[in-house]
Protein backbone atom coordinates (compact mmCIF):
# COMPACT_ATOMS: atom_id res chain seq x y z
CA UNK A 1 0.00 0.00 0.00
CA UNK A 2 2.76 2.48 0.86
CA UNK A 3 4.59 1.76 -2.42
CA UNK A 4 1.40 2.47 -4.35
CA UNK A 5 0.99 5.74 -2.47
CA UNK A 6 4.62 6.60 -3.23
CA UNK A 7 3.99 5.94 -6.93
CA UNK A 8 0.89 8.14 -6.79
CA UNK A 9 2.94 10.85 -5.09
CA UNK A 10 5.49 10.68 -7.92
CA UNK A 11 2.66 11.16 -10.44
CA UNK A 12 1.34 14.18 -8.54
CA UNK A 13 4.89 15.60 -8.32
CA UNK A 14 5.29 14.98 -12.06
CA UNK A 15 2.07 16.89 -12.79
CA UNK A 16 3.08 19.72 -10.45
CA UNK A 17 6.42 20.01 -12.25
CA UNK A 18 4.68 20.12 -15.64
CA UNK A 19 2.34 22.86 -14.42
CA UNK A 20 5.30 24.78 -12.97
CA UNK A 21 7.12 24.52 -16.30
CA UNK A 22 4.07 25.71 -18.23
CA UNK A 23 2.79 28.44 -15.96
CA UNK A 24 5.66 29.25 -13.59
CA UNK A 25 6.59 32.40 -15.50
CA UNK A 26 3.34 33.93 -14.28
CA UNK A 27 4.49 33.32 -10.70
CA UNK A 28 7.95 34.69 -11.57
CA UNK A 29 6.30 37.97 -12.57
CA UNK A 30 5.23 38.31 -8.94
CA UNK A 31 8.40 36.83 -7.36
CA UNK A 32 11.28 37.35 -9.82
CA UNK A 33 13.81 35.38 -7.74
CA UNK A 34 11.79 32.25 -8.45
CA UNK A 35 13.26 32.48 -11.95
CA UNK A 36 16.35 30.78 -10.52
CA UNK A 37 14.21 27.62 -10.25
CA UNK A 38 11.87 28.21 -13.16
CA UNK A 39 14.38 28.85 -15.95
CA UNK A 40 16.17 25.49 -15.42
CA UNK A 41 12.77 23.79 -15.13
CA UNK A 42 11.68 25.28 -18.47
CA UNK A 43 14.99 24.29 -20.06
CA UNK A 44 14.54 20.71 -18.82
CA UNK A 45 10.86 20.55 -19.80
CA UNK A 46 11.55 21.87 -23.30
CA UNK A 47 14.56 19.57 -23.71
CA UNK A 48 12.55 16.50 -22.67
CA UNK A 49 9.93 17.26 -25.30
CA UNK A 50 12.13 18.62 -28.09
CA UNK A 51 14.88 15.99 -27.77
CA UNK A 52 12.54 13.10 -26.86
CA UNK A 53 14.32 12.48 -23.57
CA UNK A 54 12.94 10.25 -20.85
CA UNK A 55 11.95 11.99 -17.65
CA UNK A 56 13.56 10.31 -14.61
CA UNK A 57 10.27 10.47 -12.71
CA UNK A 58 8.67 7.98 -15.11
CA UNK A 59 11.00 5.03 -14.38
CA UNK A 60 10.81 5.85 -10.67
CA UNK A 61 7.03 5.70 -10.77
CA UNK A 62 7.00 2.48 -12.82
CA UNK A 63 9.47 0.81 -10.47
CA UNK A 64 7.39 1.78 -7.45
CA UNK A 65 4.28 0.38 -9.15
CA UNK A 66 6.07 -2.89 -10.00
CA UNK A 67 7.34 -3.16 -6.43
CA UNK A 68 3.76 -2.62 -5.23
CA UNK A 69 2.63 -5.50 -7.43
CA UNK A 70 0.82 -3.32 -9.98
CA UNK A 71 1.05 -3.73 -13.72
CA UNK A 72 -0.67 -0.60 -14.93
CA UNK A 73 -2.56 2.53 -14.08
CA UNK A 74 -6.02 1.06 -13.43
CA UNK A 75 -8.09 2.28 -10.49
CA UNK A 76 -8.15 5.35 -8.25
CA UNK A 77 -8.47 9.08 -8.83
CA UNK A 78 -4.81 9.68 -9.58
CA UNK A 79 -4.67 6.95 -12.20
CA UNK A 80 -7.92 7.95 -13.82
CA UNK A 81 -7.54 11.74 -13.92
CA UNK A 82 -3.91 12.72 -13.44
CA UNK A 83 -2.02 10.12 -15.46
CA UNK A 84 -3.85 10.83 -18.77
CA UNK A 85 -2.75 14.46 -18.44
CA UNK A 86 0.89 13.42 -18.14
CA UNK A 87 0.79 10.50 -20.59
CA UNK A 88 -1.85 11.41 -23.19
CA UNK A 89 -2.92 8.66 -25.59
CA UNK A 90 -1.41 9.02 -29.05
CA UNK A 91 1.66 10.96 -27.89
CA UNK A 92 3.90 11.07 -30.95
CA UNK A 93 7.34 12.62 -31.53
CA UNK A 94 5.69 15.33 -33.64
CA UNK A 95 3.26 16.13 -30.84
CA UNK A 96 6.17 16.25 -28.40
CA UNK A 97 7.82 18.89 -30.62
CA UNK A 98 4.65 20.95 -30.48
CA UNK A 99 4.48 20.56 -26.70
CA UNK A 100 8.11 21.66 -26.33
CA UNK A 101 7.34 24.69 -28.48
CA UNK A 102 4.28 25.40 -26.35
CA UNK A 103 6.47 25.43 -23.22
CA UNK A 104 8.64 28.09 -24.80
CA UNK A 105 5.72 30.03 -26.28
CA UNK A 106 3.91 30.25 -22.94
CA UNK A 107 6.97 31.36 -20.97
CA UNK A 108 8.90 33.64 -23.33
CA UNK A 109 6.39 36.54 -23.29
CA UNK A 110 6.33 36.59 -19.49
CA UNK A 111 10.12 36.63 -19.31
CA UNK A 112 10.34 39.26 -22.05
CA UNK A 113 7.97 41.46 -20.06
CA UNK A 114 9.93 40.83 -16.87
CA UNK A 115 13.18 41.71 -18.64
CA UNK A 116 11.64 44.87 -20.03
CA UNK A 117 10.37 45.79 -16.55
CA UNK A 118 13.82 45.24 -15.03
CA UNK A 119 15.54 47.29 -17.75
CA UNK A 120 13.20 50.22 -17.10
CA UNK A 121 14.35 50.44 -13.48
Amino acid sequence: MSLRLAADAVVVLHLAFILFVLFGALVVLRWPRLALLHVPAVAWGAAVELLHLYCPLTPLENELRRAAGEAGYAGGFVEHYVIPLIYPPGLTPELQLWLGGLVLLVNLPAYAWLGWRLLRR
